[in-house]
């Protein structure tokens, strides 16, 4: 049958729009010092001149070839409407799914998309059947707060009671985890523990693989949050041992704004109540545990582009390269009268992202006050965190789009904001 012109063009509207990009003329593997590689790899984002960027933690710039893709992905999306959606659509999307569980190292049923980790792990939390009255669901100070207030909602719908701890200050390896282990062992009916790989708040990361196997040996299930540690840290799921996790696209890994992902141990999907909204038969999968309704389908599509992007990179040298501009700045002021750095000096314990606030400054207004003096002052943007017992702070989250010149800029900046505040 020959198709007429209008056939023609509806079908090229309705083409996938998820396949990969051409690879990145950037080697795998380059030094985090390499000036010269990274500002190639700078070069590929569109950054406003006018402040130096340094929150990056709400959620990630798209370098420009993953915008491309993104533009092309609405207007094919915009233009074919519910032609492509009821005829090319799902078998784009799981194809999509498919690329991000080989990324992760998981099978394609065990992922679920969701419009970020806050509605992941709300899905999991939630629905997390095996908790009866009486049951503790224990979670640390340091947890996003909206997870927190998730498990708090547990003690009215299940009849759960709930344990908040306060992770060590100045924490170590080792006082984490001996953290957790004492909370267990005082607790005895935790059924449930949320872990934050790493903290929106003071960029702490947790030990979460020796956690979760400590908690799974008592009979305690871990849900963990893994918001800003996917694309900021080097690993796959299988490295963390967890069986449930609630992850960030548009984050760390650079894809368009509006896109996470739910994630459920193929062999534990019953601990999940499927979503209300859903209708049986239910399937044995993570999507049947989400119902997200109509989305940013462009956005779902442009995540291949955004992984070919960072595995132009490669998932070392990116955590590296994050890592080494964390340290440029937060290690040579640590030790600064005045200045409070909140994130060890560990590798193991931290990644890009680090806060600090000035000696005696604890109070939310304060720290509002220091973000908005590095702006004023000094063209530099950050945010302002509050923290339960630790006090507020201000978190800087470098990206790679930033060179040694914008965290040098940071110290001076914080080490004359300490000299006028002596």
């Amino acid at each position: 049958m020959e198709l007429n012109r209008r056939q023609m063009l509806m079908a090229a509207a309705a083409a996938p729009v998820a396949g990969r990009l051409e690879a990145a003329p950037l080697p795998v593997g380059a030094r985090p010092d390499d000036e010269q590689y990274w500002a190639k790899v700078a070069e590929q984002y569109d950054v406003i001149d006018d402040i130096i960027q340094l929150e990056n933690g709400n959620w990630g710039m798209m370098a420009r070839p993953v915008l491309e893709q993104y533009e092309a992905a609405v207007r094919r999306v915009n233009r074919a409407t519910s032609y492509y959606a009821r005829r090319g659509l799902v078998p784009d999307l799981l194809a999509v799914r498919a690329r991000v569980a080989a990324k992760l190292g998981v099978t394609p049923k065990e992922i679920a998309f969701t419009r970020n980790a806050t509605e992941a792990l709300k899905a999991l939390i939630g629905g997390y059947n095996r908790l009866r009255a009486g049951d503790v669901v224990l979670y640390a100070d340091l947890d996003y707060d909206s997870m927190q207030a998730c498990c708090d909602s547990l003690k009215k719908t299940r009849g759960v009671d709930v344990v908040r701890i306060a992770l060590p200050e100045p924490a170590t390896h080792q006082g984490l985890i001996d953290c957790y282990e004492a909370a267990l062992k005082a607790n005895a009916r935790v059924r449930l523990i949320l872990l934050t790989h790493l903290s929106h708040r003071t960029g702490l990361v947790v030990p979460v693989r020796e956690i979760v196997a400590m908690a799974r040996a008592r009979g305690v299930d871990a849900i963990v949050d893994a918001a800003h540690s996917w694309g900021q840290l080097d690993f796959s799921l299988p490295d963390l041992g967890a069986d449930f996790v609630g992850m960030n696209l548009h984050k760390w890994m650079g894809a368009p704004l509006g896109v996470g992902a739910l994630y459920i141990r193929k062999t534990k999907v019953d601990l999940i109540d499927p979503d209300m909204a859903n209708e049986p038969p239910f399937a044995a999968t993570s999507q049947a545990r989400v119902h997200t309704g109509t989305v940013d389908f462009a956005a779902q599509l442009t995540v291949p582009a955004a992984l070919d992007f960072q595995d132009g990179i490669g998932d070392a040298p990116r955590a590296a390269r994050l890592r080494y501009l964390r340290d440029r700045w937060a290690e040579p002021l640590r030790g600064t009268p005045g200045v409070e750095i909140l994130t060890p000096a560990d590798p193991r314990l931290h990644g890009g992202i680090t806060s600090f606030r000035l000696a005696g400054r604890a109070s939310e207004a304060d720290n509002m006050a220091v973000a908005k003096r590095l702006l004023d002052n000094h063209r530099i943007f950050s945010v302002h965190r509050t923290g339960p017992a630790h006090g507020a702070c201000v978190r800087i989250t470098p990206a790679l789009f930033n060179g040694p010149g914008d965290v040098d800029m940071l110290v001076k900046a914080i080490r004359a904001l300490a000299s006028s505040s002596r």
